[in-house]
């Protein structure tokens, strides 16, 4: 045979599950996008056709759905957990399953009224309105011993007005870039961290309120930051979170610098001190670095889009 098979996996990809628990008149709302990938001994439908060690894709659909009723979702990692541990057990032919997970938060409308006037309180115990900009990211890789949960978010767009400068670096013959003193530091924080939590005797996290305390230390450090360079918030922003969340050892940040900036206004007559930009969408600066525990081994993807 001329060629062998390399890595290999499969599976149902987006499987979009919304899963609505009615408490009274209160309801709350989990809104998931589930990717489920699976690999082990599956050389021969390669080779052959054979279809004896596949479940079939649509199968793995169905359990997505089955799964939000009988186990309900108390967190994207949980619900991961409880997939990636059927797969890899029921199949005998499955050593792996990996499942990614995006969650799009809600929040409720608040049931005052634009004229002052108030609904009432049913009505605002089931309106939603689609929470923030950012997603939050889940995936759950389990080989029948050791688990591996990373979780993150992306798209959560941040911006300090001031409290930002970018000079004395490198120039040749070909930088035109000003130094500056007092800019724009704006950016969407794509980011992945690692739980050092790994087998079933350990503890499990408590995973929605270490998300909201990752998400707080992130936002906090950034703000709270004075910012020579992109590359030091990055590294205070993952220092925050390694140092007040044990739960965690790794974190990874890709961090595009959403350049403003300052419009000539000279043309017109008019003087523009730090008041008017022009934001730019592309090219753009891209920052990505990883701040790790002491000690610890990286394990996430330098390529995020490769988890």
């Amino acid at each position: 045979m001329p060629t062998i098979l390399g890595q290999n996996q499969y599976g149902k990809a987006e499987n979009r599950v919304v899963r609505i628990v009615r408490d009274g008149a209160t309801h709350h709302i989990k809104d998931l996008n589930v990717s489920v990938s699976l690999s082990g001994d599956l050389d021969e439908v390669h080779y052959s056709g054979s279809n004896a060690n596949v479940l079939p894709t649509d199968t793995t659909k169905n359990t997505v759905f089955a799964f939000a009723k009988e186990h309900g979702i108390d967190s994207a990692e949980q619900f991961g957990i409880h997939l990636a541990r059927h797969f890899v057990t029921s199949q005998e032919a499955i050593r792996r399953a990996r499942i990614r997970i995006e969650e799009y938060a809600w929040e409720r409308i608040d049931g005052s009224a634009a004229d002052g006037s108030r609904r009432t309180a049913a009505d605002a115990k089931h309106s939603f309105v689609r929470k923030g900009q950012e997603t939050r990211l889940s995936q759950v890789s389990y080989d029948g011993e050791r688990w591996q949960v990373i979780s993150g978010l992306k798209d959560l767009t941040v911006l300090n007005s001031t409290d930002s400068e970018f000079w004395g670096y490198v120039k040749d013959g070909y930088t035109t870039l000003k130094e500056a003193y007092d800019r724009i530091l704006a950016t969407d924080v794509s980011a992945r961290w690692r739980f050092n939590w790994t087998d079933d005797g350990q503890p499990a996290p408590f995973w929605e309120e270490s998300y909201e305390q990752v998400r707080a230390r992130m936002l906090h450090a950034f703000a709270a930051t004075y910012s020579l360079s992109l590359q030091q918030t990055l590294y205070q922003m993952g220092s925050s979170v390694i140092d007040g969340r044990s739960e965690i050892d790794e974190i990874r940040f890709s961090l595009p610098n959403n350049h403003h900036f300052l419009v000539d206004l000279e043309p017109f007559g008019l003087k523009n001190d730090n008041e008017v930009y022009f934001a730019a969408d592309r090219p753009y600066g891209l920052i990505e670095a990883t701040v790790l525990r002491d000690g610890a081994q990286p394990q996430i993807p330098v390529d995020l889009t490769n988890l």
